[in-house]
């Protein structure tokens, strides 16, 4: 079962922010990148879940408007409204993803973009776990966090209080490894968002692969 406190903690903030969040990250020249590297790699009309889809733009856009299936699931009713109209082409859920009934092995990729920092360390671990069962194999996971050794702190973000946790670096590249992915690139950056009461913050952008099935004889 999830925390129905913290769900309802993480969706008022970002009900709050709505397209503010968009603006403020815009010009995320890292995410852009990580993107591009996920397209080079799809295959056309491959399927993909975006974890924590926010207003749509720019990962559930990006990967729409090259031909793909998207599903993005947002505990945000007011983002999920707003990436519905902003992003036609792809479908949008309002719901925790702990509590979505999708197959195992069914998308080409998942998408988890800054999505992992209001849960705490043990549903962070095991919410990996599960993204990675979903993927096909040779399917890829590309995860984006804040890279902190902080667990439970309370905090403000773009003036709205929140509890952040988060793994430092090397731990977040363990955490994905033990799911069962291989790490295949990293991309660390600064970042301001555009935002007057944002600060510069590390992110970092995991690309990672779920191994194929060993060939049998």
């Amino acid at each position: 079962m999830t925390d129905d406190r913290e769900h309802l903690r993480a969706a008022a903030v970002f009900d709050a922010l709505g397209v503010e969040y968009e603006k403020a990250f815009a010009a995320s020249r890292t995410h852009r990148r990580s993107l591009e590297w996920l397209l080079a790699r799809l295959a056309p009309g491959s399927r993909v879940l975006d974890v924590g889809s926010g207003t749509g733009r720019p990962t559930a856009e990006t990967l729409a408007n090259a031909g793909h299936a998207v599903l993005g699931v947002d505990v945000s009713p007011v983002m999920v409204e707003l990436a519905a109209r902003q992003v036609p082409a792809a479908t949008f859920q309002c719901a925790d993803i702990r509590d979505v009934p999708l197959a195992e092995g069914s998308f080409d990729a998942v998408c988890v973009y800054f999505s992992l920092l209001q849960l705490d360390r043990r549903e962070q671990k095991d919410l990996v776990r599960h993204l990675a069962r979903l993927l096909r194999p040779e399917g890829y996971l590309v995860l984006a966090t804040v890279p902190l050794d902080v667990e439970g702190v309370d905090a403000a973000f773009m003036g709205r209080p929140v509890r952040v946790t988060s793994f430092p670096a090397q731990d977040l590249v363990a955490l994905t490894e033990e799911a069962g992915l291989e790490v295949l690139a990293q991309d660390a950056s600064m970042f301001t968002p555009a935002h007057p009461d944002a600060r510069p913050e590390p992110h970092l952008f995991l690309h990672c692969r779920r191994p194929g099935q060993p060939r049998m004889g």
